[in-house]
């Protein structure tokens, strides 16, 4: 029987039987099969030999199977182990409280270190502990929950500040569970204690920088600017609400897409240029540019971006601040166009009053003249230079664009104004090359100032005139409508250059022109205010394209002018 276990104790058995040796063993490893298994025991036995007339004639064996004592002390002695490093790893200090006279009965090293005590000092009794190390705001709470784990059972645990012996606190965390005793003994208090000093000072910071954090977010989402990020790829990477109302991009539109989808092609390579001042760490202040949004519409902005780095202190992105300026930007070219105006109209006042002198002087020289001729052909030209004469007064006021007709709003027809208009300037057209067109089918009149009516129909024919260098058509109608409202429109059409579909909402600011050599660039802009005056409006369409350019003007008044309701 268990011949596997030979090998290990023969030499016992055999020193017994033979020599007479006495062999005792303790917790000795002897596997053994069972059922077919071999399976590791651990046995204790003593060999003995038996005589009989001096002579050895048996082995008296005890033994006792000890594989559940020493497998479970093995897995005692690892488990203290791994406590031990666990509570290395963690730095914890381990206590033993003896409850019934109120002191510490074992403690690790780690609990002198935390304390700053000596081995020597041994541990603490409860009295001591209170008075010369807990701080005093926490002394009553320390008691409480003593008190709670003898009397109630309940776990022990407390947080607070102790007073070392070289002045400094710290905060610690004690934690521990009642052992009770045996016939009725208070029992014992197994526990930790932990330094948690750094760890609130940690968590606190982390505390401060989420609430800082959450602040910066809560600042850069209700910002009335456009706050985002992005990497150095240029990739977006936080996008704030101002940026979706001023762009229309949802944060799930932007966020991962490339910045490029907001900048003008024609302006992509501003962005390399940004991409690199920030990788060389400079920042980019009050860059102002155009951007795009949503819908297609190009705004004027200006940009603050700064390097955003990381822990290590690299550079790893951009913050970009954008502030949505196209109404300053307005205002600005509003304000400069007032000034314009308001300089050439001290120039055009100049002008005028410079020009009326010699024009006054021909005109009384010519009433002069006309007692002096008596031919009826000479009487001919004298009223046309005199026609002429007024026509170049008039001519100059429309030129200069600030003539403001002083005479009151009459009743008159546009066909009537328009005829007039196109007999002044036919004779130009037709050394020109131009042929002039015209249907007049209204005969409706509204209460218009006259003067400006005429100066209005004089600009809009100059113009077609300037488009047809090469000669054309012009064609001019006056007919009644019943859209937008009851009242007349005049037509305004010709088959010139056109104009080019990027400038088209510019053509009624003041001092723009596509003419380099002729033209103020005001002509437009004093019709439009002449014609909105009375109430009316002033549309324009144009082409380009070699089959089919051309300009057509529409000037819409209403049959019930803004100075007829004046007057009512």
């Amino acid at each position: 029987m268990f011949l596997e276990a030979w090998d290990l104790v023969g030499d016992d058995l055999e020193g017994c039987l033979y020599r007479g040796e006495t062999a005792v063993r303790d917790n000795m490893f002897i596997p053994i099969l069972i059922d077919g298994v071999l399976e590791d025991h651990y046995w204790s036995y003593s060999l003995i030999p038996v005589y009989d007339n001096g002579r050895i004639e048996g082995v008296y064996d005890a033994f006792r199977n000890m594989t559940a004592t020493v497998v479970g002390a093995q897995r005692l002695r690892d488990s203290e182990a791994r406590l031990k490093l666990a509570t290395e790893v963690a730095r914890l200090g381990v206590f033993v409280w003896d409850t019934s006279n109120d002191s510490g009965s074992w403690e690790n090293d780690r609990m002198y270190e935390i304390f700053g005590r000596s081995r020597e000092q041994g541990p603490f009794n409860g009295t001591e502990f209170l008075r010369d190390v807990v701080h005093p705001d926490y002394r009553e709470q320390l008691l409480q929950s003593g008190e709670r784990t003898v009397r109630n059972g309940e776990p022990l645990h407390f947080e607070g500040l102790i007073c070392l012996p070289d002045t400094t606190t710290r905060r610690i965390e004690i934690k521990g569970n009642l052992q009770p005793g045996s016939s009725g003994s208070q029992g014992r208090i197994l526990g930790t204690v932990r330094d948690v000093t750094e760890i609130r000072k940690t968590e606190e910071a982390l505390y401060e920088s989420n609430k800082h954090l959450g602040e910066l977010a809560a600042i850069v989402d209700s910002s009335e600017d456009v706050i985002l990020s992005k990497d150095l790829n240029g990739i977006v990477k936080s996008w704030n609400a101002a940026a979706t109302r001023v762009f229309g991009y949802a944060p799930e539109e932007m966020i991962g897409q490339s910045i490029l989808k907001l900048i003008p092609e024609h302006l992509h390579s501003d962005e390399k240029v940004i991409i690199e001042n920030i990788k060389a760490g400079r920042r980019v202040e009050h860059f102002d540019t155009v951007r795009m949004t949503k819908d297609g519409r190009l705004i004027d902005v200006s940009l603050t971006i700064s390097p955003i780095r990381d822990a290590d202190g690299r550079i790893i992105g951009a913050s970009k601040i954008l502030r949505d300026i196209s109404a300053r930007k307005r205002i600005e070219q509003s304000l400069l166009q007032a000034e314009k105006i308001a300089a050439t109209g001290r120039m055009a006042a100049t002008i005028a009053h410079e020009i009326n002198n010699p024009l006054e002087a021909v005109v009384n020289l010519l009433y002069l003249l006309r007692t002096f001729i008596t031919e009826p052909e000479g009487i001919n030209y004298l009223a046309s230079a005199e026609s002429e004469l007024a026509r170049v007064s008039h001519i100059a006021k429309q030129t200069l664009g600030y003539y403001r007709e002083s005479a009151s709003a009459s009743s008159a027809s546009l066909s009537s104004i328009s005829e007039h208009a196109i007999a002044i300037y036919e004779p130009r057209c037709m050394a020109a090359g131009i042929t002039t067109r015209k249907l007049f089918e209204s005969e409706r009149k509204v209460v218009m100032r006259r003067g400006e009516m005429m100066q209005v129909i004089s600009n809009l024919i100059m113009n077609s005139i300037y488009a047809m260098p090469s000669g054309g058509t012009i064609s001019i109608s006056v007919s009644d409508t019943k859209v937008p409202s009851e009242g007349v429109v005049l037509t305004v059409a010709d088959d010139g250059v056109g104009i080019a579909r990027e400038v088209m909402p510019k053509v009624f600011d003041a001092f723009f022109t596509t003419r380099l050599t002729v033209g103020t660039g005001i002509g437009l802009f004093i019709a439009k205010q002449f014609v909105e005056g009375h109430g009316g409006r002033i549309d324009i369409e144009s082409n380009t394209e070699a089959e089919k350019h051309g300009t057509t003007v529409r000037v819409f008044l209403p049959l019930r002018t803004a100075y007829e309701v004046s007057q009512s």
